[in-house]
């Protein structure tokens, strides 16, 4: 986890990273794949991988699985995960990108003051390597995994362990999300939170301070959030 920092308590926003900033499915499906077709199990497409996408590497796996055949017992998940990482981590930006507009606005909104955390249940070690690959890193002095805490989102803990790395109050922070667990972790947090719809899963019931079609208006719903 990243030291604490210092400065004003307004201007923080917190993102979820697979789905919001990143288009990482491609990736996580070829790693995923990989590990079913060693298993003898069929390979899934992208359009389902999606909606399995956010809870951490484990719960990826699992449900692989399950969508694949007999779920796989509890003792027998780990080696699988261990494979799963070691193939997603060889390939672990080769077709991931950010969505479009994130770095244009990421770096409209750091001029304006704003200062960003990534809040992800992926693992810490693989979300730096994902920020470092794609160029992304410097701009996240706080960069919060899904291993960093003992508890991960929707419990609200890594929210407010990312107020307290950027000296931010939940009143003067945002949250940025694509799942139900971002939004449940916010709330829970005090924290108003947007929602994209463009991301790993459908949006428009879960309760959001606001939905964005794309990135770039995320100014705009700042703007209406003030």
């Amino acid at each position: 986890m990243t030291e604490r920092l210092s400065g004003q308590s307004r201007g923080a926003l917190i993102f979820d990273l697979d789905g919001t900033l990143v288009d990482t499915a491609p990736d996580l499906l070829a790693a995923l794949n990989g590990v079913l077709a060693e298993r003898r199990r069929a390979a899934l497409p992208d359009s389902m991988v999606r909606h399995l996408v956010g809870d951490g590497a484990a719960a990826l796996v699992r449900r692989g699985m399950a969508a694949t055949g007999a779920e796989v017992a509890e003792a027998d998940l780990a080696p699988l995960v261990e494979r799963f990482i070691a193939l997603y981590r060889k390939d672990i930006a080769t077709r991931s990108r950010p969505f479009p507009g994130v770095v244009d606005t990421l770096a409209t909104l750091s001029g304006r003051g704003y200062r960003f955390a990534v809040c992800t249940n992926k693992r810490h070690d693989l979300t730096l390597e994902l920020l470092d690959a794609l160029g992304l890193r410097s701009l996240f002095p706080v960069v919060i995994g899904g291993d960093s805490l003992p508890t991960r989102k929707p419990d609200p803990g890594m929210v407010i362990a990312s107020l307290a790395a950027l000296d931010a109050t939940p009143a003067g922070a945002v949250m940025v999300g694509d799942s139900l667990n971002d939004v449940r972790a916010a709330q829970a947090a005090k924290v108003p939170v947007i929602a994209v719809a463009y991301g790993y899963a459908q949006v428009a019931d879960l309760g959001a301070d606001a939905v964005i079609e794309q990135f770039d208006h995320l100014p705009a719903a700042l703007a209406r959030l003030s």
